[in-house]
């Protein structure tokens, strides 16, 4: 009997845990009334229901900027997190400007409302994976494309791109008729802004070897450079071992070291 009680006290504990945080799903978060923007530009919000001021994770899905879908792994469920998991128009149906866009505009709207289900405002991190991680980057160094939503960029607490292409994004090159391995730095590339003020940041990459493209070169140069700058605080990570897209997993532990390091 005595196990029996232990075993049901264990799961009530579990569940109990569980029922601490809500799921909402599809919120809009964009003003346009283009059709596919009506269908693209949605957001699901997980947040803990007995936490108040907590940090925040925008998290943009990968998928080459032509594919994916908004999603909440588990690494970032259950951890006193508040986590806005965004969608946003995809090549070819809209143009480079209209995904960076969205991503902007959801990590406004999150400025604006995350206190609403018990996130901090001061406590935004933005982070995604390959596509997203190179969305991450280019509206946390590029300031423009947030300051039209009236946000300073340097408010967010911390980026975690995620093997993040630093250079112009390959599937922006294939439209412009360049091959995948034909490099070019233009006002689509991260390397473009880089800037000694930026947030706080983690630049994390798969093993070298089994990467996309090269793509852990490019995060190490941009790594070099931002030191080179005088950034103070950005650290470039290797997961060895892992591919381009087994990656992701691991390095969820590395950025809930940055949020628990900066949000205290």
């Amino acid at each position: 009997m005595k196990h029996i009680f232990t075993l049901i006290l264990l799961v009530v504990s579990v569940l109990t845990a569980h029922a601490q945080y809500q799921l909402k799903t599809d919120i809009p978060y964009a003003t346009s009334t283009d059709a596919y923007a009506q269908e693209r530009c949605k957001l699901d919000v997980y947040y803990p229901t007995d936490q108040h001021d907590v940090p925040v994770v925008v998290w943009f899905h990968g998928g080459g900027l032509e594919g994916g879908n908004k999603h909440i792994d588990a690494e970032l469920r259950d951890c006193g997190l508040m986590v806005v998991a965004v969608n946003y128009r995809l090549l070819p149906k809209a143009t480079i400007d209209d995904c960076i866009d969205d991503a902007a505009a959801a990590v406004a709207w999150t400025f604006r409302h995350c206190a609403e289900y018990n996130g901090s405002p001061r406590k935004i991190f933005v982070a995604g994976h390959s596509a997203g991680g190179y969305l991450t980057d280019m509206i946390g160094l590029d300031k423009t494309w947030l300051q039209k939503y009236g946000i300073d960029a340097d408010s967010i607490a911390g980026l975690a791109p995620f093997s993040g292409q630093c250079i112009t994004h390959f599937n922006i090159r294939k439209q412009q008729g360049l091959n995948a391995l034909q490099p070019t730095i233009d006002r689509y590339a991260p390397f473009t802004f880089m800037r000694p003020d930026a947030p706080p940041m983690i630049i994390v990459s798969g093993d070298r070897e089994q990467e996309l493209y090269g793509r852990y070169e490019e995060q190490a140069y941009f790594w070099r450079m931002l030191k080179l700058m005088g950034h103070p605080d950005v650290t470039l990570y290797e997961m060895q071992g892992y591919d381009h897209g087994a990656m992701a997993r691991p390095a969820y532990h590395i950025l809930k070291q940055l949020i628990k390091r900066i949000a205290k």
